[in-house]
Formats: C-alpha cells, sequence, structure tokens
C-alpha cells in the first residue's frame, strides 16, 4: 500500500529549521576550539567534526588566532606531537578564525584568552586541559571535553 498521498501534519512545511537553544534563538551553536581540541584527531583517532555535530547538531567552530599561531609554533617538532600539530593546523583554517579582541597577543597565556573569550561571547569550549575546564566551569560555560579517548561529551556543572 502506497501512502505518498499522506502528509504528516505535525512536520512545518517548508523544510527542516535549526531548534531553538536555550535562549530561545535560532542557529548555530558557537563552539570555541583550543589547541589540544585540534590536535585530537590525529592523537586518538577520532573525527572533530563528526562528533561535534552528533553533540550538537548545527555549530559554528571558532579559533583563536593565538591558538593558530601557537599550532604554527608546534609544528617545528618532530614526530607524532609534530604532525598532529600540522593536522590541527589545516583543521584551524576550515574554523572561523577570530581575534582575541582587546587582549594584546603577548598579554597572557593562550588559555587565558580562550577563557575570556567564551567568557565574553557566550559560546562552548572544547578542551582537554583540566585547568581551563575547571576555570570554565567556574564562570558557568559549557566544555566539551574528551571521554574514555574514543568519544566527546557535553559537560555543564
Amino acid at each position: 500500500m502506497c501512502r505518498d498521498w499522506l502528509t504528516d501534519c505535525y512536520q512545518p512545511t517548508g523544510g527542516s529549521t535549526l531548534a531553538l537553544d536555550r535562549d530561545g534563538r535560532t542557529g548555530r551553536v558557537k563552539v570555541l576550539l583550543d589547541a589540544n581540541a585540534l590536535m585530537m584527531p590525529a592523537q586518538f583517532q577520532i573525527d572533530l567534526f563528526d562528533e561535534l555535530r552528533n553533540i550538537l547538531g548545527g555549530f559554528e567552530p571558532i579559533v583563536l588566532s593565538s591558538v593558530m599561531r601557537e599550532l604554527d609554533g608546534l609544528t617545528r617538532a618532530k614526530g607524532r606531537h609534530g604532525a598532529a600539530a600540522r593536522l590541527g593546523l589545516a583543521l584551524g583554517e576550515r574554523c572561523t578564525i577570530a581575534e582575541c579582541g582587546d587582549t594584546q597577543p603577548g598579554s597572557g597565556t593562550v588559555d587565558a584568552q580562550v577563557i575570556e573569550y567564551a567568557v565574553r561571547n557566550g559560546c562552548l569550549v572544547v578542551t582537554n586541559d583540566r585547568h581551563v575546564r575547571d576555570e570554565l566551569f567556574a564562570r558557568g560555560i559549557g566544555v566539551i571535553s574528551m571521554r574514555k579517548q574514543k568519544k566527546l561529551e557535553l559537560l555543564r556543572r
């Protein structure tokens, strides 16, 4: 029996729309990627963007220019660490690169700039750095971190 003539009255016409976020806005979730997050695919063989898509749906990946400079410095290393940094740099170029705003490039660590940007813009942060994660939790920012070296997990405290 063919059911082509039936329409689902619960589906909106005109295609799919993005779900509302916690603040009632539609659109993509902003996700700030740390340097070690960009190195995760090479170190742990996971697909970073696919995992984020599974967790969040639509998202906008953002990388700070200071994180890109940090990865550029790490690419000079030999072995696995340098290869992971080179892959992270290539992945970072697929993202939106944001300047740190009023923070000068030499005024503070990259981790402090990541924390400050996330607080100012209210984005989720992907990181495995425990210090950064604890600081973000203290400020009420959600963190996406690796679980059991296989999957990413959204954490909020």
